[in-house]
């Protein structure tokens, strides 16, 4: 003879199903494994511990990158040399705002993807400033991953109490594992030393040696073994960015047309740089109702 569940015991039954389900959703999904044949770039989504494929990268041509020619020959070589396995240096591209540190390091990533025959494609994976907390789980995530990744960062600086460069500091150079040999470090910032002046005139006024509060922060830099410099753009390098993309685009004006009205907008702007420079074709070929496509 079987006895129906008392009141008791179904209250209680409820309580725990309650319990059980709530853990369940706490409890992190299992993800599946990175598909890293899906694209030649990635973007690492913290939040969710994965890498998101980038079917098709936001990038200008290198050809088109005009007056950055030392800078360029620099990051193309150091990118060379660690695609084919070879020694080569984290690199920190630092400077002047405009002057195309980010999409020289995206423009090089694929020429020498496009220059690799045999050997598996690089990979690009980028990583954004509010998460370099967590960049030792995306190193420990690419360190058995069986191709060679560049790992950048766009517009790194730390200000305030941020502490989170401690990792970056890890990475780069200290900590037991260290960086993997898969995976280089670039990142771009418009400061050299990565840090807000204010932030460092802070250490040194509140540390008991400031001194050496100082030289802790500032030598996160020296971590990079390649700096790159990115200077103010002088009125002839914007012109050779015009011609060169007004060329590349075939936009139908006159050579001496396109001076004058790329200086009158360079002056609208209170500025000379590549992205105005950029700025500048986009709107030259709205005009002038051509679409501009893929470079």
């Amino acid at each position: 003879m079987t006895t129906s569940p008392s009141p008791t015991n179904d209250a209680l039954l409820a309580t725990l199903t309650r319990i059980a389900e709530a853990l369940e959703r706490q409890s992190p999904k299992a993800l599946p494994p990175t598909d890293f044949d899906a694209a030649d770039a990635f973007i690492w989504n913290a939040a969710e511990h994965r890498l998101q494929p980038v079917p098709k990268v936001n990038r200008v041509a290198l050809p088109l990158l005009k007056g950055v020619d030392r800078a360029r020959d620099t990051l193309l070589a150091n990118t060379e040399r660690f695609a084919h396995g070879l020694p080569a240096n984290n690199t920190l591209l630092w400077g002047a705002r405009g002057m195309g540190k980010s999409s020289l390091v995206k423009a090089c990533h694929a020429e020498v993807n496009g220059r690799l025959d045999t050997r598996p494609p690089l990979k690009l994976v980028e990583i954004h400033r509010e998460d370099i907390e967590t960049l030792p789980e995306l190193m420990g995530l690419l360190r058995d991953a069986p191709y060679r990744f560049i790992t950048f960062c766009d517009d790194l600086s730390f200000d305030g109490n941020d502490a989170s460069y401690k990792s970056l500091k890890a990475v780069l150079d200290g900590g037991i594992e260290g960086r993997p040999d898969n995976v280089l470090f670039y990142a771009t910032s418009n400061r050299r030393h990565l840090l807000s002046r204010d932030m460092i005139e802070n250490e040194r006024s509140t540390a008991i040696n400031p001194g050496e509060a100082v030289e802790e922060k500032v030598s996160l830099s020296d971590r990079f073994g390649l700096w790159i410099g990115f200077h103010n753009c002088s009125q002839d390098d914007y012109l050779k960015m015009i011609s060169g993309y007004a060329e590349h685009f075939r936009l139908p004006i006159d050579a001496e047309e396109l001076r004058a009205q790329a200086i009158e907008w360079s002056m609208t702007r209170g500025a000379r740089s590549g992205r105005v420079a950029w700025q500048f074709i986009q709107d030259l070929a709205g005009r002038l109702g051509v679409a501009l496509g893929q470079t």
